[in-house]
This record gives C-alpha cells, structure tokens and sequence, in this order.
C-alpha cells in the first residue's frame, strides 16, 4: 500500500434489502459463428505457410540452422576418421585413391622379406631408384648365410599399413625424429673373460744338473739375455770325476790302438787269438770314451767322441778344464777355476724373471734357480661359453682389452680345448700374441673377443629404429615426398637384422642406403600399427 493512499470508510446496505440479480444478454448465433471463423484464418494461414516450406525442404536437402548458427557461430563440417586420427577427406588409408601403394611385389623367398627393395629398388623411398650392385647382393648373402637370423611370417599383411599424420606439426609434437640409413661396419663375435700369461713354450726353468755348491752368479733379476749367456756357476764334483773318467778312457782307448797296431805287424808271429782279443779291447776302449762323452752331454757339457780322439791326453785335459764356458768369461775365471765347474746357461733369449740362489748356496737338481722368459710372446687364453664354442675356430682373430690398460690387443687363435670346464661349463680358447715393444703385463684380466665376422660395409641403423611387432621386424620408412606432400606418411616395412652392437642393428635385407627412418618415436608407430591391425586376421601376433 502507498502511503499517499486515501482510506475511505465501506458502504453499508440497509438490513433487509436484497438487490436484484444481474442479467446476460442474448447473442445472434449466425454472427458468432461467422466471427469465429474470420478469427481462424490467420492461424491457418501460419501452419500452411509452415507446411509448404517444411515440403520443400524435405525435398531439397534443406535444414533448419542450429541455435549456435542462428547466434553467429558456425560449426565445422564433420570430417575426422577417428581410426587413423586424420581428416577423413584426407586419410589414404581410408582411399587408397588419394595416394596409390602401386604394384604390389609380394614375398621373396631370397631374402625373406615381403616388397623387397633388393630385388625391386624402385619400392626404395628415395629420389630416384638405385642401382642394386652384385656388391649389395653378396653382403646380404653373406649376412644371411652366416646364422640363422631372426625370420619374418609370410603371411603377415602389416607392411600393407601406412601410418598418417595429420601435419608435420602433429608428427614432430609426438616426438618423431628420423635419422638417415647409412653404412657402416659390423662384427660379429662371441665374447669371454680372459688372461694374458706368458707363451709357456718360451719359458725356461733352469735348475743345476748335478748337485753342487754356486760358485758364482752372473745375471740377475730383469736382465736382459741371450741365448748361450751363463748364468751362474755351479761346483759340482760329478762334473769333475766325469772329467778324469773321459781321460782315462781316452788313454786307454789310445794304449788299445798301439797294441793292435802291434799285432798287425807281428803278421804270423802271434797267434789270430791275439789279435782278436787286441781289436775286442780297443772296441771296449771306444765305447767308454763315447760312454764319457754321453756322460758330459748329459751334464750340458757336450764333447764330440771324433775330436776327442783327434786329441793327445794333454789336449783333452786343457780342453776339458773349462769346458761349456764362453772363452771371454774363461779368460776372466784365473787359476782358481777348477775342472768342476758347470755352467747354468740360458737356452733363450729373454729376461731373467725370477732369480733364487746367491753365490755359495749349495743346491741340487730339484731346485729352480733361474726363471728367463722370452717376453716378446704372450697367450691370452679365453673361457668361451659352452653354447659358443663350436662357432671358434682355430684361425679366427681375437681382440682382447686388460682391465689396466686402454690399447686393445689383437691375436690369431692357436688352439681350442676338446672339453669344458668341469666347474665352470666354459671352452678354453687360447690366442697368440706379440709384443715386441714389451710393454703388455703379464697374469692381467680382461674382455675378449672372438671376430666371427667382420664386414667394412653393411646397411645399419640405430638400435631404437628396429621394432618387433609380433612375428616380423619392422622399421618406419618415411615417405619420399613427405615435404612437398600434404599426406605425411610413414610405411611399414619389414626387415632382416644381422649384427648387432649397443647402439646399431645391420640391415640384411629390407632398407637402402639413404632411406629415411624413424628412430626416437618408433614406438609410438607401433602402438599405432598394431591398434590398427587388429581383427586384421594377421594370426601372427605370437611370442618372439
């Protein structure tokens, strides 16, 4: 209520006063009936118009705009294949129209790869096709020849996929990066623990042949020497009676010789007996001057029985004196050298590693006294496993890098054990190897490797480009024409893979030098071609 309103008091009727009650009045129904006709015509005339317009829309397509058009906002037309996240006007999967696969090579049997670029280049996304080399050919032969290398399902279709992106924006966000096909070298090899010790055949462990007292020493440790070179002196009486018994059989076989000799000319005087028993002496004679020289070879004083029995009694016993010893190191020995003496003589050139007696020390013939090692020859022996042996050959080259070293050494295989290792299971593989500088450690650790195969040249990629999608190894080949084409396209194409190291894989057969694939973002590829190859009826999607 305002508060600028009047309030006025109510009328009161008169008790007893009963007014009368209103009255309708009457209507001509020929003129209302005629009003409510005049009155529908327009309504009728709306839903008419609304029929007609709703006819001819029917008939040509016509739609009524949405409430976002009718406010300004016009949607985009609906053009997305959701299976191969494209535009659907341009996914080439969906129309093989806009972008032909081209003649279809099948499987080959050679190389065993479906749409081989080998035997059919011009499947190569490159330029302009390349020329296959009989050099191409026989570095695939060869590869495939020398293991059995992992093998493709004939009957998988999945080469048959191409992978779509929208734009080369959309590519590079997921994370594609490409790399160029290339050549390079490859080995292949099978690996061991190893040892380098010294060539036990140029070890000589020199000890005295006749028990004794060291008169004296001339060399000592890490010397160099030559073969011939004395290395100590040993007293030894053997040496000595050995000595006078060669002169006594000397003079005997000599006094032998003039009495048959007398005989002979006493021609009928003495009895054939005689003679016979003379010439039996003097055979006797011989053997004990030969027996005496054996006894001195024996010692390592070699004496021809011929010069000594050129030789008067005087002669031998001066030649005797200081038999087996050089004449300069005679020359230096003075009146104090005795017939005695028995040289220790190095029988190779090398250095004395291990030196245990001193001058007066009495030894005997079990005792090492001298260690000389030709250090100019090694052996690197290798524990193959059980599983690799029978691929080791003698022959076969061997790389071997020592724990405290950074040169890799390299070597022939000489010899390859027949048994395993009881304990361990492993091969024993021993290498020859030279060091003439001398500069390799002897007893030291390290890897080694045993060279199978070495080729300068094969087609090879990185590791992560190589993908295993079931039953055949794939790689992402990009298209030729991906930056002057508006489809950006991938192909799948199926590969052999041969050797393999830490960071590439060789490509038997399947991909061109040159050819462009996808390293980092290859994974991706695959969740996407194997999205898309389900209910493919592939049936090949087994275990590796």
């Amino acid at each position: 209520m305002s508060e600028h309103a009047v309030m006025e008091p109510p009328v009161r009727e008169p008790a007893g006063h009963n007014p009368p009650a209103p009255t309708r009045p009457r209507r001509n129904p020929i003129r209302s009936g005629f009003a409510l006709i005049l009155g529908a015509i327009p309504t009728l005339l709306v839903l008419a118009g609304a029929g007609a317009v709703g006819w001819w829309g029917h008939h040509t397509g016509w739609k009524l705009p949405k409430f976002s058009e009718l406010n300004g906002h016009v949607a985009e037309q609906d053009d997305w294949c959701a299976e191969h996240n494209v535009p659907e006007s341009a996914c080439i999967e969906c129309d093989d129209a806009l972008l032909p696969k081209g003649k279809a090579r099948g499987w080959c049997g050679v190389h065993g790869v479906p749409e081989c670029v080998l035997d059919h280049p011009a499947l190569a996304q490159l330029p302009k096709p390349p020329a296959i080399t009989q050099a191409d050919l026989g570095r695939a032969k060869r590869s495939l020849d020398f293991a059995d290398r992992p093998a493709n399902n004939p009957n998988c279709q999945t080469h048959q996929r191409r992978i779509q992106f929208a734009t080369a924006a959309d590519a590079k966000k997921a994370g594609i990066d490409i790399e160029p096909v290339w050549t390079a070298p490859a080995v292949e090899f099978v690996t061991g623990p190893g040892e380098i010790g010294y060539d036990q055949t140029r070890v000589a462990h020199m000890s005295a042949r006749s028990p004794g007292t060291v008169w004296r020493v001339y060399k000592h440790l890490g010397q160099e020497v030559k073969a011939g070179d004395v290395l100590a002196l040993v007293d030894a009486a053997e040496v000595g009676k050995a000595k006078a018994d060669l002169l006594q059989a000397l003079a005997t076989l000599q006094l032998r010789e003039q009495t048959v000799a007398s005989v002979k000319e006493s021609a009928g005087a003495v009895p054939a007996a005689r003679l016979r028993e003379a010439e039996a002496a003097l055979r006797e004679a011989e053997i004990r001057v030969g027996a005496g020289c054996q006894a001195l070879t024996n010692l390592g004083l070699p004496i021809k029985a011929t010069d000594v029995r050129l030789l008067t009694a005087d002669q031998l016993q001066a030649k005797l004196h200081l038999l087996g010893i050089p004449a300069d190191l005679a020359a230096t020995l003075g009146e104090t050298a005795t017939t005695n003496l028995l040289p220790l003589v190095a029988p190779l050139d090398g250095r004395v590693m291990s030196r245990e007696v001193v001058a007066g020390e009495v030894v005997d013939t079990t005792r090492i006294l001298f260690e000389v090692v030709d250090t100019r020859y090694l052996w690197l022996t290798l524990d193959v496993k059980g599983e690799d042996a029978h691929r080791v050959a003698v022959g076969q080259t061997v790389r071997f890098q020592p724990d405290n070293r950074q040169k890799e050494l390299a070597g022939k295989i000489a010899w390859r054990s027949s048994q395993a290792d009881p304990k361990t299971r492993t091969v024993k593989v021993r290498a020859d190897l030279a060091d003439p500088e001398q500069k390799i450690v002897s007893n030291t650790f390290g890897s080694g490797r045993v060279i199978l195969r070495e080729e300068e040249k094969v087609v090879s990629v990185p590791n992560e480009s190589v993908q295993w999608e079931g039953c055949c190894h794939v790689v992402f080949v990009r298209d030729k024409d991906y930056l002057k084409s508006e489809y950006k396209v991938f192909h799948v194409r199926k590969v052999r893979v041969g050797a393999k190291d830490d960071k590439n894989t060789e490509i038997a057969a399947g991909l061109l030098p040159g050819e462009l694939v996808v390293t980092k973002g290859s994974g991706l590829l695959l969740t996407e071609l194997l999205r898309g190859s389900l209910g493919e009826g592939c049936a090949c999607h087994s275990k590796k």
